[in-house]
């Protein structure tokens, strides 16, 4: 008899204007990843036991061998640290993606939340979700997108530096969690090269969302790597510009969760001073988006940027969705040499994040 197990990981808006690495929203699309496991199955360990596949759009060129490809490479990591050198049975993953890649909408973040979760459930492990957010930051090293992935709705999350090596006895631990502890453990002795990720490396806060608002999302239609948004920034900012975002960051954590949204409050709140600005080269029509629409000249609209490194331009709204996107993709279609190719997607602010349903057959 098989097992069944069905993923599904929303996409992700990070940033939010001045919430830089900081902030996230989940987001109504999704990254869902259905997996078959054959308990009785003969184990073949030149695949690691693993056979993966896409369906859909965005999933052209994605790698397909487990050691490659990110979602069945974080399933491997973190069965590696319990122990396990591959899938314990035969396991055939199909992957339908549904979040643009390359757009800013947190893709790479949902693939390592799934690979988490997928060993979670073919390992049998157990993981918190608290310590699912330390595997999944040992490999994205920013936790806006994966926090919000895995936990769902609008969310402030940081990093802390510890080391939390050694047998380290918990507190107070539950049965679970000190053999979960020792498993661990004894997988890092057998081998030298796993790294194990550091107990509460990542530390998150749910804050509230008006289910008022929605996300109107232009996405342009051409790839921006994160590493190329983030080698516009600046090695160091003025004083100025920090205190600037700190402001709009600290009525930004508070303004989207009032029951009727103030549109100048969150306008306001939204603006940026830390990346943005650097990164107008990259994305055409962007100057123009973030100076030209308000909520007196643009109905319904609370706030306007970038969603994550960009290109997608994110635009939180209360009324009016079609106009918005509307009127951010004619600024995409003036741009020279034929304009920008744009996709809209109205999208809703999900309260659930990553869920994982067991079946069998």
């Amino acid at each position: 008899m098989g097992i069944n197990y069905a993923i599904n990981v929303p996409a992700t808006s990070a940033n939010i204007g001045p919430g830089f690495d900081v902030m996230g929203l989940s987001l109504s699309l999704y990254l869902t990843v259905n997996a078959h496991v054959e308990p009785e199955a003969q184990p073949s360990p030149s695949t690691c036991n693993i056979a993966i596949s896409y369906e859909g759009e965005n999933s052209s060129g994605l790698p397909l061998d487990p050691r490659a490809n990110l979602i069945t490479r974080t399933a491997l990591y973190v069965l590696e640290c319990n122990g396990l050198k591959q899938f314990p049975h035969p396991t055939t993953v199909r992957v339908n993606n549904r979040i643009p890649l390359g757009r800013g909408l947190g893709s790479s973040g949902a693939a390592v939340v799934a690979g988490v979760i997928l060993a979670d459930a073919v390992g049998s492990l157990g993981l918190t979700q608290q310590r699912m957010l330390d595997y999944c930051l040992m490999i994205e090293h920013h936790p806006d997108n994966v926090a919000a992935a895995l936990v769902g709705g609008f969310v402030a999350s940081y990093l802390i530096d510890v080391d939390r090596s050694g047998n380290i006895p918990a507190s107070e631990a539950d049965e679970a969690e000190v053999l979960r502890r020792e498993r661990e453990q004894k997988a890092a002795a057998a081998d030298e090269n796993v790294k194990l990720p550091p107990e509460n490396i990542g530390h998150f806060l749910r804050l509230g969302c008006s289910p008022k608002i929605r996300a109107v999302t232009i996405i342009p239609q051409f790839e921006l790597a994160t590493s190329k948004a983030r080698a516009a920034l600046p090695g160091s900012y003025k004083t100025h510009d920090v205190v600037f975002n700190l402001q709009r960051l600290a009525v930004l954590t508070t303004a989207l969760g009032r029951e009727t949204p103030d549109p100048w409050l969150i306008y306001r709140a939204m603006e940026d001073k830390v990346h943005q600005p650097y990164r107008m080269h990259l994305i055409p029509g962007l100057p123009e988006i973030l100076a030209t629409f308000n909520p007196d000249n643009t109905p319904g609209l609370l706030g306007i940027c970038l969603s994550g490194a960009g290109p997608t331009i994110l635009a939180l709204a209360v009324d009016n969705f079609d106009e918005i996107a509307a009127k951010i993709r004619s600024v995409f279609d003036r741009q020279p040499n034929g304009g920008v190719a744009t996709e809209y997607k109205l999208l809703d602010i999900v309260s659930e994040g990553s869920t994982c349903e067991k079946t069998s057959n």
